[in-house]
Order: structure tokens, then C-alpha cells, then sequence
């Protein structure tokens, strides 16, 4: 990459240290993919979402090709990402009556 295409990006440290999420729910419009990540923990009376991020389907498309990339660099390297029994499942919810299923 030639240094007219390189991003600079700024990463503060609130941001950096991360968050923790167990499950995610995608919800989505016409317009914009909606992604919420909860914390759902034994003994809480409410799971809380501790991030919420919208892009446009374009994006979305882009990150769920990132997402299969990792995946499997990460399984060539460390070994096949085993699905547990009994794991809540990734959400996938319309908007509204306008989208369908993600």
C-alpha cells in the first residue's frame, strides 16, 4: 500500500482497552445494518448492550468478508473454532416490516 491509500487512525485508550460481548443482535433496514452487542451474564436480571454499531449494507458486506478471512487464518493456524451446545444464538431480527432477515 503506497502512502497516498494509508488511513491513520487514532485508537484512545477507553477505546483500546475493548469490550466484552456474549451475544449479538443484527437488526437491519433498507439503509442500514444494525449491530448490537450484549453482555448477557448468569444472575442478571437484564442483559445490557454494551455497544451498538450502524453501517450501511455496503459496509456490512465488507466486514462479514473481513470476518470469514480471520476466521479462517485463525482455524489454518490454530485449529477448527468448535460451535458449543447450549450457546445462545447470533440474533437476526428485521427493522421493521420493510426488511427481512439478515
Amino acid at each position: 500500500m503506497d502512502d497516498k491509500k494509508k488511513i491513520n487512525i487514532e485508537l484512545r485508550p477507553e477505546i483500546a482497552k475493548g469490550a466484552y460481548s456474549n451475544l449479538s443482535i443484527i437488526t437491519h433496514s433498507p439503509s442500514d445494518f444494525v449491530m448490537d452487542f450484549i453482555v448477557m451474564m448468569p444472575g442478571t436480571p437484564k442483559p445490557e448492550v454494551i455497544s451498538r454499531i450502524v453501517m450501511t449494507p455496503e459496509n456490512a458486506k465488507r466486514l462479514l468478508k473481513a470476518l470469514k478471512d480471520n476466521i479462517s487464518t485463525y482455524e489454518a493456524n490454530f485449529g477448527e473454532i468448535k460451535e458449543r451446545q447450549g450457546n445462545p444464538p447470533v440474533g437476526s431480527i428485521p427493522f421493521s416490516t420493510g426488511g427481512g432477515e439478515a
